[in-house]
């Protein structure tokens, strides 16, 4: 009988072995660890030009652009984030690892696809796109911090497996008497 602690880790695990192997070697996990970071970047760099304009009226378009930006990369990523998603797990979304953050990735889509729409196509009033910028950023705060939890949970099994590996076969049982 397994203890409650080890069937927690096991439960932790996001990857089969299988799957481990097929993240590990294709490109696309390569690709979002570098697209990751950008977006952030380009997230913050926008958010502080989005506040400047609210706080001072200043710099509207660089705001307007920056958001368009931050779009363009957030469609990159989600397009080789599926691909990433069809490499390891076989299926281009929703992949019951990741059912939740794509998910909330959709609607992250969705706001930022709004504001783009309400800029250049409805010709909205500026306050009212970049308020919907801020809670497309809002909403892809979340989103990140999903993905964070979700592969820190992914370290922490791998940490596990590897302290497993290294104990005796009598404490990975745990073994209740």
């Amino acid at each position: 009988m397994r203890s409650q602690a080890t069937a927690k880790k096991q439960k932790a695990d996001i990857y089969t072995e299988e799957e481990r192997v097929r993240r590990d070697s294709t490109s696309w996990t390569l690709v979002q660890g570098i697209l990751a970071p950008i977006q952030f970047l380009v997230f913050g760099v926008s958010l502080v030009l989005i506040v400047r304009f609210m706080w001072t009226g200043e710099g509207q378009e660089a705001a307007a652009w920056s958001v368009f930006i931050k779009t363009l990369v957030l469609y990159t990523i989600m397009v080789t984030g599926a691909a990433w998603e069809k490499a390891v797990f076989g299926q281009w979304l929703f992949a019951p690892a990741f059912f939740w953050e794509d998910v909330v990735s959709f609607g992250v889509i969705a706001l930022h696809t709004l504001y783009v729409w309400m800029w250049f196509g409805a010709n909205a009033n500026p306050t009212t796109c970049f308020l919907i910028a801020l809670a497309a950023y809002a909403s892809y705060l979340v989103n990140a911090a999903q993905f964070l939890i979700k592969f820190g949970m992914a370290r922490s099994a791998r940490a596990a497996r590897s302290d497993r590996s290294n104990s005796s076969d009598d404490s990975e049982l745990g073994v209740a008497i």
